[in-house]
């Protein structure tokens, strides 16, 4: 039985706002408790959804025994990869959090190289420098076609393949939100331990932090490698989630710049308003989309950019008469056993 078109569009509201919290959360850990004004983060986003769409298809098609060259024939051999994963269930979700695993060491890979950057630079240098590493993995996913297939993209097996049509994407929806809740807890409990005051701190002086003896540069690379590795898993399930992956896909809207503007709107350091803000853009843009095709004829200009207008007017509109964003950061409680979390971890 086919869903509603109502519940299909609850459904993929969901999904879409649960990938987004993933990686607004970590752009909130940099950009609004640490200070940094991560401008690349798409590239992040980007290596989590490259890492899913190379690597599970070949890995299912080696143990399936499907032959034949992963990208010229993506579209044969992923169609082959999903009947099979129908009777390996186990496999299935075994190599789909392998790939998740694989992803978040990536993304706190690429965290790590970007991060020597933030130990020198600041302020807008920074922001430009980070931002030109953004840049490059559009670049090269259009230019590296063994790696997602160039300007042509590829399919992305799934994992859930052996559900019935109708269940596939509320299941997804489901454990896409179950992430974005533990991910949730995760940012709350560090932000909430001595290390989110310390954060907080480098962020408001970084010069009276480093003179009480904190290593600044140190938390800062930290912090850019955690985030990073959450984005890019943010990043895979977005790939597994819409089936496929296209470099061009992976643009500086949408990953980096729709991110700050939702976690300004919600309010910066403040993990609720992060919840927030992405509900807020996730659905307006949502219905702006499945609505802006009425405005034809009434607007002067081709509807396709009503939503880049009229989003990028709230932008300004919020940085001109609310820029503490809906909820303002507040104190916080540090949490009965945040020393002993701080001090195993960091």
């Amino acid at each position: 039985m086919a869903l509603e078109p109502e519940v299909i569009f609850l459904v993929d509201l969901l999904a879409i706002f649960a990938i987004y919290v993933i990686v607004n959360l970590s752009l909130n850990m940099e950009f609004g408790y640490t200070g940094i004004p991560n401008f690349g983060k798409v590239l992040a986003v980007g290596a989590g959804a490259f890492v899913a769409a190379s690597i599970p298809g070949r890995i299912f098609a080696n143990i399936a025994g499907i032959e034949g060259d992963y990208i010229t024939e993506n579209l044969v051999i992923v169609s082959q990869i999903n009947l099979w994963l129908v009777d390996n269930v186990g496999i299935g979700f075994a190599v789909f959090f392998l790939t998740l695993g694989v992803a978040g060491i990536v993304g706190g890979g690429l965290g790590l190289v970007t991060s020597y950057p933030a130990i020198r630079l600041r302020g807008d240098y920074l922001a430009i420098t980070l931002l030109a590493f953004g840049e490059s993995i559009r670049i090269i996913g259009n230019n590296f076609t063994p790696l997602v297939g160039g300007t042509l993209g590829v399919q992305v097996p799934d994992p859930l393949s052996f559900l019935p049509n109708e269940l596939r994407f509320p299941i997804a929806t489901i454990g896409l939100v179950s992430i974005a809740a533990a991910v949730y807890l995760y940012s709350e409990k560090m932000m909430r331990s001595p290390l989110g005051r310390m954060m907080k701190a480098i962020r408001d002086n970084e010069i009276v932090a480093a003179s009480l003896g904190k290593d600044t540069a140190k938390i800062r690379i930290k912090v850019i490698i955690v985030s990073a590795g959450l984005a890019a898993i943010g990043g895979a399930l977005y790939a597994f989630y819409v089936g496929g992956t296209i470099a061009f896909a992976y643009d500086r809207a949408s990953w980096t710049f729709w991110p700050f503007l939702m976690i300004l709107i919600g309010g910066l350091a403040n993990n609720k308003g992060v919840l927030v803000g992405t509900l807020i853009f996730v659905v307006l843009r949502k219905v702006i989309i499945y609505f802006k095709d009425s405005f034809e004829g009434y607007v002067p200009f081709d509807v396709v950019w009503l939503d880049f207008l009229l989003l990028g007017g709230i932008l300004l509109a919020v940085l001109l008469y609310r820029p503490q964003g809906i909820f303002p950061q507040k104190p916080t409680h540090t949490v009965s056993n945040g020393i002993a979390w701080y001090r195993k971890w960091f």
